[in-house]
């Protein structure tokens, strides 16, 4: 054995033993407020089939928000929020006013090993207590080990830009050039063209000073520590785990290709990681691998053969786990318009093919675009563009036509959401001459959909319509299709671009002007209901449901006997699900819900089932 493993091991056993000694787990806390007698059986998350499956074994489907990019800045010391007050703040903002279920949760690694072979138990600690704000807001988590750039101390205090991720012993070691990027308009350029920031990406996947070794221990230790400081309730709704943020090789080796980058050191590195988290007692969840950062950029001269395509099958202890910004809009140059119908439905069915050919589960865990600066005008319809394309893999001009070919609804967290956007004081690179408070605060970007207003209230930086949607969190069977039409707007213009077809006069009048959202599914008849979120534009009187099960207006508080049912979803954030309770195994179910109609008759309630039941009948047999 080495005397590199040698110290790896004693480190880990010390860990190890350092961690018991913390005590064992908690009891299991009692349900969450708002809970019904399917919502803690239903919280544990796996793969099968190419889909999430809770512990019902319905579909689930993931949406939400990166909790945040504050994680990158010193200003909390590498957390998201400043205290666990805050976390619980935006964890209830986040389920009330941005309609997310789910979180991907940033992990610092300088500040979980600030010293080689140290594990910080107090930043640990911190970090689990802020998570615990989101579980009890009934709100998943998927923790992230976040880097950029690889880490801030490759940049001295004069630097025109930052990175985060590795401790500062790990890039002393490394003993890397003085960063230059040369003329970089963009923070990623970094990414290719910073001598230092290569070398050092470079060096970890080759194990160079045995800093993946260092890495991997130090994550176990992490996965360890939050597994015993949980409650066996509380960990269950810890989704999974997200390794390593936006691996890129750094320089290739003569002869080497990005695929062969994957296949020889990215996969093997996830294969190390994944028995870490079995170790850690993570075994039943999956890890949310991500391919080469540059697999699907939607520039030419950018874009890298990847997607783990030499992985095999990656079944359900891995989830493919990609990241998609329209580099083209996000120029200026390259995209002179506005984003419009459809304008990512082949994108984003790039990737349901690429999760569906590895067999497993898909999840975007980043999306976005600017919110200030010169591109700044596209980010209605870029928001509004991605989201119809995580949706439905077609554009709405085709959705009423062809809804067979929707495709299975994907699973995505926006970048971002964090509460102190504007509001920062981030010396960067330590420098206290350049204090950041504008934006994100990072590298000059600006894209959180929330902050604080004067008050200290939280209030949403995007309109409403666009973030707070209509989805299928739940669906008893397997969803066939479905769409949301949001009706946001790009300044004072509402973007209509999956109108009600005139074939279906009555859906057309009931839907009106309105908001609307359907879900085509077969179920599966175990008993435990469909639920799809309810935003908080459709109150209880103005939220109308057209199913086979039946049409109603203000859905009653839900009963197992009660087919179309309305409740609070579970963590007392006053947030609402619709909940459908279909009979029958292998039969197709359809529901539309819209805030469009204002006391409509029964006639037309019932015109409109009848109108969309033939066309269900039509497209599914």
């Amino acid at each position: 054995m080495s005397k590199l493993r040698a110290r790896l091991l004693g480190v880990l056993v010390l860990l190890t033993g350092f961690l018991t000694a913390a005590g064992p787990r908690p009891a299991a806390a009692d349900g969450l407020p708002d809970s019904l007698w399917f919502d803690e059986p239903a919280a544990t998350l796996t793969v099968a089939n190419g889909r999430f499956i809770d512990g019902l074994g319905r579909e689930v489907v993931l949406r939400g928000y990166n909790v945040s990019g504050e994680t990158k800045l010193e200003e909390n010391s590498g957390l998201p929020f400043a205290s666990v007050s805050d976390a619980r703040k935006s964890a209830t903002a986040l389920r009330a006013l941005g309609g997310g279920n789910s979180v991907r949760f940033l992990l610092s690694w300088a500040h979980a090993e600030p010293a080689r072979g140290q594990v910080d138990s107090a930043y640990l600690g911190a970090a689990t207590d802020q998570m615990r704000a989101f579980l009890d807001a009934g709100v998943r988590v998927f923790p992230d080990f976040h880097q950029d750039l690889y880490s801030r101390h490759l940049f001295n205090t004069g630097s025109w830009y930052s990175g985060d991720g590795a401790p500062k012993w790990a890039v002393t070691e490394g003993g890397y050039p003085q960063e230059s990027c040369g003329i970089c308009l963009f923070w990623g350029q970094n990414i290719t063209q910073n001598g230092a920031v290569k070398a050092a990406q470079y060096d970890f996947w080759h194990n160079a000073h045995g800093l993946q070794d260092a890495f991997l221990v130090t994550a176990q230790a992490t996965m360890t520590y939050v597994r015993q400081h949980l409650t066996t309730a509380e960990f269950a709704g810890v989704a999974g785990l997200d390794p390593f943020n936006e691996p890129y090789a750094g320089t290739y080796d003569s002869g080497q290709t990005s695929r062969t980058w994957e296949r020889d050191l990215l996969w093997p590195f996830y294969g190390k990681f994944r028995a870490r988290m079995d170790a850690a007692g993570w075994q039943d969840k999956p890890a949310f691998v991500e391919p080469n950062l540059f697999w699907n950029a939607n520039i030419s001269s950018q874009k890298q053969e990847g997607g783990l395509l030499d992985a095999g099958t990656l079944g359900p202890r891995y989830v493919f786990n990609t990241h998609f910004y329209d580099q083209k809009a996000i120029s200026g140059i390259l995209m002179w318009g506005k984003a419009g119908d459809g304008q990512y439905a082949t994108d984003f069915g790039t990737v349901r093919d690429r999760a569906s050919a590895a067999g497993t589960a898909a999840v975007v865990s980043e999306f976005g675009h600017p919110l200030s600066g010169t591109v700044s005008d596209k980010a209605p319809t870029v928001g509004k563009a991605m989201y119809q394309a995580l949706d439905s893999r077609l554009p709405g001009s085709r959705w009423w036509t062809g809804a067979a070919a929707s495709g299975p609804v994907l699973s995505g967290t926006q970048w971002q959401w964090d509460i102190y956007s504007g509001r920062h004081h981030e010396l960067m690179n330590d420098n206290p001459d350049k204090v950041l408070t504008t934006g994100d605060a990072w590298n000059g970007e600006d894209l959180s959909a929330v902050r604080l207003d004067d008050s200290g209230t939280a209030v949403l930086r995007q309109d409403a319509r666009l973030l707070d949607r209509v989805y299928p969190s739940a669906t008893a069977g397997s969803t066939l299709a479905f769409t949301y039409e949001d009706r946001s707007r790009d300044g004072t213009t509402t973007l209509t671009w999956n109108p009600v077809p005139s074939t279906l006069p009555q859906v057309s009048q009931l839907v009106g002007s309105g908001q609307y959202g359907l879900s085509v599914w077969r179920s599966n008849g175990d008993g435990a209901p469909t639920e799809l979120h309810l935003p908080a534009s459709f109150p209880a009187s103005a939220t109308t449901v057209v199913s086979d099960l039946g049409a109603t207006v203000d859905p009653p508080a839900y009963t197992a006997a009660t087919p179309i049912a309305a409740a609070p979803e579970p963590g007392g954030t006053g947030s609402r699900r619709l909940l459908l309770t279909a009979p029958g195994p292998g039969t197709v179910h359809f529901a539309l819900v819209t805030n469009g109609a204002s006391a409509p008759s029964s006639a037309l309630l019932n015109g409109a089932r009848t109108e969309l039941a033939a066309w269900a009948a039509a497209r599914f047999g």
